[in-house]
């Protein structure tokens, strides 16, 4: 008899645990608006720590965070952004070509997430070749990937496409809204996972579990422009300490709980594998994501 359900639908579906909800009944607020929110600076300051970056700025989601992000990058309108044709960005996050007319020219991501490098020189766009074209501005990587079974991207190939952008005068983004997943799999710390990347946006109400809310990480000079956007968009709040608190602590204690995380999917891929008429790829699991399950007649 089934006594009690399970929710696998994503790692989203959390609740704030006492801690969280303590936190952010005696978080200490004001208008982060203006820039005085103690608790959202806190958390902003120990994010940009954590990943290497001069600054940060807390957003209320990841894709808002992405796509202030892209529009920082890619200011100027019918600018081009490279990018894997099964990333987050492009399949489920429309605003960078509707609200910033951002192009996006996509490569085919590999079964582990990465695209080949030499696609990725291949779509950059010399703008003297011809002016009926836009103008590539930005690459895009996803870590870990989503539509790839949660894989990591390694550091070794982040410096890689860093590099190429930097050879083609061009910027990188990463959406880390799965970062610290990364880092716990791969054993590396999240700031050198980041460091070839000129912006970051990480979400803290995934696998972190925090309620609410992402973090954009940058430059001074590109969380300043960020913050302008954030306003414009609507993403401007007032006392949002009440939320920054529940995400430090997340932060702050959660992080380590992720290892479990991904020892449970690979148990659940295991015991998929084991029923009748299911066959799970158990290799291909190396986060909390288990989506190769193919129906045997």
């Amino acid at each position: 008899m089934v006594t009690g359900r399970v929710d696998l639908r994503s790692d989203t579906m959390t609740k704030p645990s006492e801690a969280m909800r303590a936190a952010m009944a005696n978080a200490e607020v004001d208008d982060d608006v203006l820039g005085c929110d103690p608790t959202a600076l806190r958390l902003e300051i120990e994010m940009a720590r954590l990943t290497g970056k001069e600054a940060a700025i807390f957003v209320p989601s990841g894709t808002m965070g992405n796509l202030i992000s892209v529009l920082v990058h890619c200011e100027m309108r019918g600018s081009e952004v490279i990018i894997g044709d099964r990333s987050h960005i492009h399949i489920y996050e429309n605003g960078i070509s509707t609200i910033g007319g951002v192009h996006p020219r996509t490569v085919k991501n590999k079964e582990d997430g990465t695209m080949d490098i030499d696609l990725i020189e291949a779509a950059i766009r010399d703008p003297k070749l011809d002016i009926c074209y836009p103008v590539t501005r930005l690459i895009c990587l996803e870590n870990t990937h989503v539509n790839c079974g949660g894989k990591c991207l390694s550091v070794e190939y982040v410096d890689r496409v860093g590099d190429l952008a930097k050879k083609h005068g061009l910027k990188l983004h990463i959406d880390g809204a799965r970062i610290f997943n990364a880092s716990v799999a791969l054993g590396v710390p999240v700031h050198r996972l980041v460091q070839a990347a000129d912006s970051v946006s990480v979400c803290l109400s995934k696998g972190l579990g925090a309620p609410v809310g992402s973090v954009i990480v940058g430059s001074k000079a590109f969380i300043a422009r960020a913050k302008t956007l954030r306003k414009t968009l609507g993403g401007g709040m007032k006392q949002v300490g009440v939320l920054c608190a529940a995400a430090l602590v997340a932060v702050q204690h959660n992080v380590g709980k992720l290892e479990g995380d991904h020892k449970k999917a690979k148990s659940l891929a295991e015991g998929l594998n084991e029923i009748k008429g299911l066959k799970v790829d158990v290799s291909s699991v190396e986060t909390n994501i288990v989506s190769s399950l193919v129906m045997i007649a």
